[in-house]
């Protein structure tokens, strides 16, 4: 982009738009992943929804390429794009909180935590991931699980509709009464349609959570998860808990003399009587004498942040994922041959459930298709020190590839790692992928919108 172009895009936009020049450029480019590296030819910071709309003109207009930049989280980095113009949604960023619907409105650059904020003065929350620093759109897009899935389902699955703007540059609402086969889409399609400038949830009755930590000498890794994979799917959907192969990090709750040992664990919350919290956990005993357990109320905003300061933005991220309908010995053997040898402190695994009322959502309801997967599990090699990241990305490649074959095939998309290919995009789909190709060609039929895990539009009847 020269000079004059880019003058003429910031003419064109209310927001600031930053390209290689500018004292802010360098920061502008930095995303929640430390490993990626792209120098877009500009960052448009959409002011509002016009400034959307005129950015995709634009670039569509100039030949340019297109990314989308939400909160930043993407470990692949796709809400960067060389050379190309980044759309940024950081300025649209507000809440507001229908306590009469029981309903939130949320700006499209919003985060987790804004949500999670506005919703708790209220007692109500929607389900979403574990990280409040986490952007709203390609969560939701991605379908979004965390803390309360077994009991409320997939962050799709309380979405009531989304304004969508078009790669034609036209701005609409997607619900079930409006471009319903839109909406199916962008219910775990990712960002393959069109850029979302506000979500609406639907919101549920969470305040104050029963939330504990239970960690066991890695040692123990077989018997913990034998007696995990027939507790947690015969549970209450009140009871979330997901298990992690980790390093103990050296600060509270952890008594100092676990703090760097490598042990296995599960971080479970309670959306039950507050009172039971004890009694519903009492079976952790079953797998052998914890090596500490933890339990407390917590408000839920707190829970959602609690993993923050642990994992800040700027750290080297090479994550790859996985669903599981079921964890086999085979499998096990895996998790402890991997977790034996964590590259890093911060490396980890986390199998996190989706079952319960995740389960029970038709499986052709949505663009997500693995409505029959028991848990969606992530392998992350994480660590400040970017001499690490080869060491990173050959543990976690080695991990998920020793998995898969006890693997239901396909992955959480927003899990997926940017050199995983085609075919594991296709896989992660199943039988949707055909569909959503088919919806692409509708509504992005020269495929503007590929800076994502790409679903290509459908080639025409004939050709």
């Amino acid at each position: 982009m020269d000079d004059t172009t880019l003058e003429a895009m910031r003419t064109a936009l209310r927001g600031p738009v930053i390209g290689p020049k500018d004292l802010d450029y360098a920061q502008s480019c930095t995303v929640y992943n430390g490993m990626i590296d792209r120098r877009p030819a500009a960052i448009a910071r959409c002011a509002d929804v016009a400034d959307v709309v005129a950015a995709v003109g634009f670039v569509r207009d100039h030949g340019l390429e297109l990314a989308v930049r939400g909160g930043g989280h993407s470990g692949p980095g796709l809400c960067l794009v060389d050379d190309g113009v980044t759309v940024d949604l950081a300025p649209i960023r507000w809440t507001h909180i229908d306590p009469g619907t029981r309903t939130a409105l949320v700006g499209g650059g919003s985060q987790l935590g804004d949500l999670d904020h506005a919703g708790h003065a209220f007692g109500l929350a929607t389900p979403s991931g574990i990280n409040s620093t986490t952007g709203v759109g390609g969560l939701t897009l991605g379908g979004g699980h965390g803390h309360l899935t077994r009991k409320y389902g997939l962050t799709i699955d309380s979405l009531v509709s989304a304004d969508v703007v078009l790669a034609d540059g036209s701005l609409v609402t997607a619900s079930e009464s409006e471009h319903p086969d839109l909406f199916w889409a962008l219910r775990g399609g990712g960002g393959n349609f069109g850029i979302v400038t506000s979500f609406r949830y639907r919101m549920h009755p969470v305040s104050t959570v029963g939330v504990a930590i239970t960690v066991w000498p890695l040692d123990r890794t077989r018997e913990v998860l034998r007696w995990y994979r027939d507790f947690l799917p015969q549970a209450t959907d009140d009871l979330n808990g997901f298990f992690a192969l980790l390093s103990v990090p050296p600060g509270p709750p952890f008594p100092e003399e676990l703090h760097g040992q490598k042990m296995c664990g599960v971080v479970w919350c309670w959306t039950g009587d507050p009172d039971r919290l004890d009694e519903v956990l009492r079976p952790v005993n079953d797998a052998g004498t914890p090596a500490f357990h933890f339990t407390t109320p917590m408000p839920y905003p707190a829970l959602q942040s609690m993993f923050d300061d642990l994992l800040p933005s700027g750290l080297q991220w090479y994550w790859r994922g996985a669903f599981f309908d079921r964890i086999t010995d085979e499998a096990i053997d895996v998790h402890l041959h991997f977790g034996e040898n964590l590259p890093t402190a911060l490396s980890t695994m986390h199998l996190y459930p989706v079952d319960g009322a995740a389960g029970r959502v038709g499986r052709d309801d949505t663009a997500w298709s693995h409505r029959d997967a028991i848990w969606s599990g992530v392998i992350a090699g994480i660590d400040p020190d970017p001499a690490n990241a080869g060491a990173l990305k050959q543990w976690c490649t080695a991990y998920e590839e020793a998995l898969r074959p006890y693997s239901m095939g396909g992955s959480y998309v927003n899990f997926l790692g940017e050199d995983e290919g085609q075919d594991r995009v296709r896989a992660t789909y199943g039988d949707h992928f055909d569909r959503l190709a088919e919806i692409k060609r509708t509504y992005d039929p020269h495929n503007l919108f590929h800076a994502t895990q790409n679903i290509r539009p459908a080639e025409p009847a004939g050709r």
